[in-house]
C-alpha cells in the first residue's frame, strides 16, 4: 500500500493530463493550408534570408497568405519557382540567376601583409582587434570566413584573397553578411564587368600598398557610354542596372582592376 497510492494518483493525474492535453489540441487547432507545406518542401531550406524573410518556412507562408512573389528564392533558383508555381496553379514568375562577387584584386603577387596574426584565425577578429592585417585596410583579410559560411563549396581562399566560382554559387549572400569588409556583392550572372577593387584612398596611397589598385583615375568613367561605372572618392564601382557588358571600361583602365567574371 505504501507503493500503491503513490502510485495511483500519479498515474491518475498522468491521464488526467493527457485528456486535457487532447481536448485543448483539439479546441485550438489552427488548420494550417497545405499549399504552405507544399511550398516549403520546394524551397531547398538554406534559411538564408535572401529572399527577405526569416527563412524558407516563413517565405512559405508569405507566399500563400500575402501574396509574396514565388521567385524571391535564389538558392532553389527556376526549379524552386517552378514547383511553387505549380503548387499555386499560376505561370512561374523569370528568376533572375545571380551570384556573389568579391571587390578584391590584392592577392599575394600585389600586395603583403602588414603583419601576421596570432589570434583566433577568423576576419572578424582581424577587423575587430585591428582594422586590417594588410597594407590595404579595406581588401580581403583572407582568413576564410565567407568559406566556411557557404553551403555550396563556391567561395575559396585563393592566393591569399577570397574568389567565387559562379557555376556553384547559390547567391545566398552568407557569405557577403559574412565579410567583415563588406567586399562580396551579389549581382546577376548576365553581368559579367566588375571592378575588383575597393579602395576608396586617392591613386597614389593605393598604388603604395597594392599593385592592383584602382587609383580613381576616371579613364573608366569618361569611357563608358550608358554612365554605369561611377568613380566617387577615388572608388570605382559599376551600376549593373546600366551596364550592357561592352567593356569598354575594361579595355581603358590603365591598372586592369576591371574584370570580365564569366560564370
Amino acid at each position: 500500500m505504501t507503493y500503491l497510492i503513490p502510485a495511483l494518483i500519479l498515474g491518475s493525474c498522468g491521464i488526467l493530463a493527457g485528456v486535457l492535453l487532447t481536448i485543448a489540441a483539439k479546441v485550438f487547432y489552427v488548420k494550417v493550408d497545405e499549399r504552405i507545406e507544399k511550398i516549403n518542401a520546394a524551397l531547398p531550406q538554406a534559411n538564408c534570408g535572401a529572399c527577405g524573410f526569416a527563412g524558407c518556412s516563413d517565405y512559405a507562408s508569405a507566399i500563400v497568405n500575402k501574396g509574396a512573389a514565388t521567385n524571391l528564392c535564389r538558392p532553389g533558383g527556376s526549379d524552386a519557382a517552378n514547383q511553387i508555381a505549380s503548387v499555386l496553379g499560376t505561370a512561374a514568375a523569370e528568376v533572375v540567376p545571380m551570384t556573389a562577387v568579391v571587390h578584391c584584386s590584392g592577392d599575394c603577387n600585389a600586395t603583403q601583409k602588414a603583419f601576421l596574426f596570432d589570434g583566433v584565425q577568423s576576419c572578424k577578429a582581424v577587423k575587430r582587434f585591428y582594422g586590417a592585417s594588410g597594407m590595404c585596410k579595406y581588401g580581403c583579410i583572407g582568413l576564410g570566413d565567407c568559406v566556411a559560411v557557404c553551403e555550396h563549396d563556391a567561395v575559396k581562399i585563393i592566393n591569399g584573397i577570397a574568389k567565387v566560382t559562379p557555376s556553384l554559387c547559390g547567391a545566398c549572400g552568407q557569405c557577403a553578411k559574412a565579410c567583415p569588409n563588406e567586399l562580396i556583392e551579389i549581382k546577376p550572372v548576365s553581368k559579367r564587368v566588375d571592378v575588383l577593387c575597393a579602395s576608396y584612398d586617392n591613386g597614389k596611397v593605393t598604388k603604395l600598398v597594392c599593385k592592383n589598385g584602382c587609383i580613381g583615375c576616371r579613364i573608366c568613367e569618361k569611357k563608358c557610354p550608358n554612365e554605369a561605372i561611377i568613380v566617387n572618392n577615388f572608388h570605382a564601382y559599376i551600376d549593373h542596372s546600366n551596364c550592357t557588358n561592352c567593356g569598354l571600361c575594361m579595355e581603358s583602365c590603365p591598372v586592369k582592376v576591371i574584370h570580365r567574371c564569366d560564370p
